[in-house]
């Protein structure tokens, strides 16, 4: 068995990294799983959160995702995120109008249609960014 979990990250956009780590921390729809070598296989839903990857015994990366799915082997996991962004370059008022406007628009939706449901998707996002943003500030992570 390997010592490393060969990770991906994959947006719409484009491979966002690609790199063995000794470990990652992904935000399941269920809750927080861990994924080391040699992991049993799985496929899980991603709930917007923050993936923590290990590198040298320690959190040595932090990623925002919005959601997605993570399909991991023994020898790896692949994360196809519906967006992706380090922690570090979240941007803290741009993510605070972001929330802003996601409540306007629940607000405004007629409850139980799809323009609400959309809006919820967009305020949970909001939120889990936010706290994201917040739980880096303080030096530690918020879930």
């Amino acid at each position: 068995m390997a010592d490393v979990v060969e990770f991906e990250l994959i947006t719409p956009a484009k491979l966002l990294l690609a790199e063995p780590v000794e470990m990652v921390v992904i935000p399941g729809s269920e809750g927080d799983f861990g994924v080391l070598p040699g992991h049993a296989p799985l496929i899980s839903a991603v709930r917007p959160g923050t993936v923590d990857i290990y590198r040298g015994g320690k959190v040595g990366g932090r990623i925002f995702v919005a959601g997605g799915f993570a399909e991991v082997s023994p020898d790896g996991c692949v994360l196809l995120a519906e967006e992706a962004v380090a922690v570090a370059d979240i941007d803290r008022p741009r993510t605070e109008q972001r929330l802003d406007a996601a409540r306007q628009s629940l607000d405004g939706a007629e409850a139980g249609s799809e323009e609400a449901k959309t809006a919820e998707r967009r305020l949970k996002v909001a939120e889990a960014m936010l706290a994201a943003v917040e739980g880096a500030a303080k030096g530690r992570e918020i879930r």
